[in-house]
């Protein structure tokens, strides 16, 4: 989507004159490292001999100039508010919220092969695609953004980024989950140990702000991970989450504000941390609580909607899960593999089912299924595998999801790459 319509929100209240045509972002994910903010210090600190001339400002183009004034309003209050906003989106407005999820992308899959690579190039014209074609407001990266087991150097933020990419060209804020391979050590190919040895290796140049043995093949924690996507990006909204709740560190919650009731929050985007990796794959029952408390606090008579993200399925999957083909009151298009649930129920599903709010929750890792199913009052939904990595051959897709305000409504279908649209369902 282009920049047009969307305000520029700083502690939620920005003065009309300082009003910028762009999207919402956190004044946090606002670094030194910004290009934008690197543009202008460089600007500032020419000599008079040095400043431009006409004709540079002529090769200046307008979205460049507003790129500059929207760095300086935002250098201007980051420096006199050290505090950090609730993260928030803005809708459009007389316009739906539109979200395409990005599940299991697996960049960085088979890095020393010439097939890995192009796995992810791959990937990427599928989101292109999405991105193209939906425009959405907003993309939620739904886990295993990175193969981190396949990745033979000490920072897979670099592959993590290019997953980014396409998303972030487009001006598109987005939040992200971690998955069971995004934070996994390192697994030595056998073929490694064979007569051909460890093979060439394309590791960080060593003037790169990635220091030290970089071909070491460490992994790279969640933590980081999600430090380097927050410190570099400013159109991210995610989030590292308490620290009572480690090693789970994406756990966070957004709201959708309405454009026509600024202070009127249109629906709560909860975001967990379902493991793996690194420890077990399960939400534990801090993390419930947490939910818990936090939905209570901010939505105590559960009148605002609420949306669930989180990567591997819990164990209420299996229960709904269509036995052979799929049928109503499921939607969807493949049922070919069986539900690869959490290691134990901690508690979370017990207490979304309580809560009339919560509306469906979205999941990712199984590449073989894509439907929805009612639970109760609330649907379960997987994604649809949207990367080339990863196992599995069936065609590449996102599941979008539009939320209408007037009357209100959660819609969601399945785009593919091909462009082509399917399993529609009404979720509220």
């Amino acid at each position: 989507m282009p920049f047009d319509n969307y305000d520029l929100q700083i502690n939620g209240n920005i003065p009309s004159q300082y009003s910028v045509r762009t999207r919402p972002i956190a004044l946090r994910h606002l670094q030194s490292s910004s290009p934008t903010i690197n543009l202008f210090k460089q600007f500032n600190s020419l000599s008079p001999i040095q400043m431009p001339t006409s004709s540079y400002f002529t090769i200046l183009s307008n979205s460049c100039l507003a790129l500059l004034f929207q760095a300086f309003f935002i250098s201007i209050a980051a420096s006199s508010d050290h505090h950090t906003p609730e993260n928030h989106i803005r809708t459009r407005a007389d316009a739906p919220f539109k979200v395409a999820l990005f599940a299991d992308l697996h960049f960085g899959e088979n890095a020393w092969t010439d097939w890995g690579p192009k796995q992810d190039v791959n990937s990427t014209k599928v989101m292109s695609s999405v991105l193209d074609t939906e425009t959405p407001d907003f993309v939620v990266y739904l886990g295993d953004v990175v193969t981190a087991n396949n990745i033979p150097i000490a920072n897979a933020s670099l592959y993590w980024d290019q997953a980014l990419s396409p998303t972030r060209s487009r001006g598109t804020p987005w939040a992200s989950v971690f998955g069971n391979h995004d934070d996994a050590p390192f697994e030595w190919p056998m073929e490694w140990f064979a007569a051909s040895g460890i093979p060439q290796l394309v590791c960080p140049v060593p003037n790169s702000s990635y220091s030290g043995e970089e071909c070491s093949f460490w992994g790279t924690s969640r933590l980081e991970l999600m430090k380097n996507e927050m410190d570099n990006n400013v159109l991210s909204l995610s989030k590292s989450g308490p620290q009572d709740l480690w090693p789970g560190i994406s756990n966070y919650v957004l709201q959708v504000l309405s454009k026509e009731k600024p202070h009127t929050p249109l629906v709560y985007l909860y975001f967990l941390d379902s493991g793996g990796g690194t420890y077990p794959e399960v939400i534990s029952t801090a993390q419930a609580d947490w939910f818990k408390r936090i939905s209570e606090e901010i939505n105590p008579d559960s009148g605002v909607p609420e949306l669930i993200f989180w990567h591997i399925p819990s164990k209420a999957y299996k229960k709904v899960a269509p036995k052979f083909r799929i049928h109503k009151p499921c939607v969807g298009s493949i049922n070919k593999e069986k539900v690869a649930a959490q290691e134990a129920e901690m508690g979370i599903m017990k207490i979304l089912v309580k809560r009339p709010s919560v509306k469906a929750v979205f999941v990712g890792h199984n590449h073989g299924l894509d439907w929805c199913c009612p639970y109760g009052q609330l649907w379960l939904c997987f994604a649809r595998h949207t990367g080339y990595g990863g196992y599995g051959n069936w065609a590449r897709g996102s599941r979008i999801l539009e939320i209408n305000e007037r009357p209100f409504s959660i819609s969601s279908w399945i785009r593919m790459e091909d462009g082509s649209v399917h399993s529609e369902v009404i979720l509220s």
